[in-house]
């Protein structure tokens, strides 16, 4: 994986990055750049931009001045905050309380990310966060729950872990197009009927977004589905894990 940024049309960029695990295997990561009706431009998740691509973002945003907010929407992605706000500094830092703990150096907005103050903020986006699984787990190795983001004027999903495609394009034979965060099942709240509520969530936001088309997840890569390939996808990958979730 090398960094790359995709224009999904609408005011809408997927970068495409890198991240490598213990510093030698590449498995990728991702942020995206939407534009506001206002001009304005806004961040789903930090990355440390280089090359190329920062160059394209910082002409894309006057240098960076006309970015007003990074919205952090994974509790575990936590590695690039202090480099994306040493570059955007006068930008309105979101996070959850990990974040606020994990870098106490980032004057952090009173709102958390997942707060209805948020969303309301943001009009142009919708948001989902994942239910019956925790959205920080209190095992740090957990990274299942996070909050979703969808950008319907281009039909543009931003998802980090909770539900991903293959790792690498080599799987893409033996695995389906949109699979569920390997730590799911460990993910589970201790409470009765946790996994029937995660499962009945993401049945339920298959089919109240299956108008998506570009799904973008952290540590994998870009997916282009066809009219209606998403929540096909989404609903064939919860009938298969439910029986194990439901009874876990």
């Amino acid at each position: 994986m090398t960094d790359h940024i995709h224009d999904l049309g609408a005011g809408f960029w997927n970068i495409r990055g890198t991240f490598r695990l213990g510093g030698v295997l590449n498995i990728g990561t991702q942020c995206s750049l939407v534009k506001l009706p206002s001009g304005k431009f806004i961040f789903l998740d930090s990355y440390a931009l280089t090359g190329d691509v920062r160059d394209e973002i910082m002409a894309l945003t006057d240098n960076g001045q006309d970015v007003e907010a990074v919205l952090n929407v994974h509790p575990f992605h936590t590695v690039s905050c202090a480099k994306m706000a040493k570059d955007f500094p006068q930008a309105t830092f979101y996070g959850s309380s990990r974040h606020h703990k994990k870098v106490p150096e980032i004057d952090w907005a009173d709102d958390l990310v997942e707060s209805d103050a948020v969303a309301a903020r943001y009009p142009e986006l919708k948001f989902s966060m994942s239910e019956g699984i925790y959205y920080i787990s209190p095992n740090e190795m957990i990274h299942a729950g996070s909050l979703l983001a969808y950008h319907p004027a281009s039909q543009s999903l931003h998802v980090d872990d909770t539900f991903m495609s293959p790792p690498t394009k080599l799987l893409e034979a033996v695995l389906p197009e949109l699979i569920l965060h390997p730590t799911t099942k460990k993910a589970l709240k201790n409470e009765p009927n946790a996994g029937a509520q995660y499962c009945d969530w993401a049945t339920n936001l298959a089919h109240e977004w299956r108008d998506v088309r570009n799904f973008c997840a952290a540590h994998s890569y870009l997916v282009r589905f066809k009219e209606g390939g998403f929540e096909k996808a989404l609903v064939k990958a919860i009938k298969k894990a439910r029986p194990k979730l439901e009874n876990a």
